[in-house]
């Protein structure tokens, strides 16, 4: 009886660590929203801190502030679970000029699919609009994150915030 009850204490402990590993095994393998947090953040400043000459690069031309919200959507490598594992982000962004216009509204905004380098200096690669833009935007983005680049932002969040942080810098740049 008491063999009987240790064998069984023993198979129940080691089925119980057996599932643990298992699990942590798939949860590690699996993006972590605080991921997807630390590159929206990451990306935004990126995009926010470029200077006029470098939003120009990208094919935007303007001399005051930006404000963005940014949705990443993928990395290469496509299975990093940390910051520092990740080389590039595919992402959606929403970038408005702060010095066209005092409401979100009615200010001059870009936005669609990009792919961010995360490096020293960052690169920050956008389709240049126009005809063939598609095609444009399947060469920069890997094809297995085809049909994320082409959808909207999923949640608004990330809007609301930049718009909220948008009112914020118009209304301190009115002030003397």
């Amino acid at each position: 009886m008491i063999k009987t009850r240790r064998g069984l204490i023993a198979a129940t402990i080691t089925l119980a660590g057996v599932t643990l590993a298992g699990v942590m095994f798939f949860a590690a393998r699996q993006p972590s929203s605080t991921l997807n947090d630390e590159l929206a953040a990451q990306v935004t400043l990126i995009l926010e801190q470029a200077s006029p000459g470098e939003h120009h690069a990208h094919g935007h031309s303007f001399d005051s502030g930006v404000v963005c919200a940014v949705e990443p959507f993928g990395t290469e490598p496509p299975n990093a679970t940390s910051l520092v594992e990740v080389r590039w982000v595919y992402a959606r962004h929403m970038c408005a000029i702060t010095g066209e216009s005092p409401e979100w509204a009615s200010s001059v905004r870009a936005s669609g699919p990009i792919a961010v380098k995360i490096s020293i200096p960052p690169q920050v690669r956008v389709p240049e609009p126009g005809a063939g833009y598609p095609d444009r935007v399947k060469r920069l983005i890997p094809e297995r994150y085809h049909q994320e680049a082409f959808e909207d932002f999923s949640d608004d969040a990330a809007i609301e915030a930049a718009r909220e942080r948008f009112t914020l810098a118009t209304s301190a740049a009115g002030k003397p």
